[in-house]
């Protein structure tokens, strides 16, 4: 069963007591819980964020499954989103991410066997001047080739 930490229980506190209506601090709340979580949530997770901000699970879903940045699933220790919107997909992102998933030997939106990686396709992430890029976790990597991207991830431990 999952329960959030008693700092993270402190520190959507602090979120809540910085907003008029508690519904604002579901976002913070949301990544901090995901993180706490090993990088995704499930029903657990939304039940122990609605007992602690005092809010009805329904209204933590309804922020959960409208934004693709919280994971609805297992994901490895290295989530490596490839931005496959148009200006990388001129640069051949989409490549990119099959290249990345036949050397890793994993599958889109799958943890790879070693659980060491998940690889999403996901829309913008801002970078669109130096595409293609991706994050892994909280770093975004730029100007990408397969060997670089590669090169970055085989030194992930």
């Amino acid at each position: 069963m999952f329960k959030i930490s008693e700092d993270g229980i402190k520190k959507i506190k602090q979120e809540l007591s910085r907003y008029e209506v508690k519904e604002s601090a579901i976002i913070p709340s949301l990544y901090l819980a995901q993180k706490e979580n090993n990088g995704w949530i499930n029903t657990e997770v939304i039940c122990a964020l609605a007992e602690v901000m005092g809010l009805p699970e329904s209204k933590i879903n309804e922020v959960f499954k409208f934004y693709t940045m919280f994971n609805q699933k297992p994901v490895g220790k290295y989530h490596v989103q490839v931005c496959t919107n148009i200006s990388c997909a001129l640069n051949n992102s989409r490549e990119l991410a099959n290249h990345i998933c036949n050397e890793l030997k994993v599958r889109f939106d799958e943890v790879s066997p070693d659980g060491r990686f998940t690889i999403s396709k996901v829309e913008c992430l801002g970078s669109c001047g130096t595409a293609p890029m991706m994050q892994v976790n909280d770093r975004y990597y730029e100007n990408l080739t397969s060997e670089s991207a590669m090169n970055l991830l085989r030194g992930m431990k």
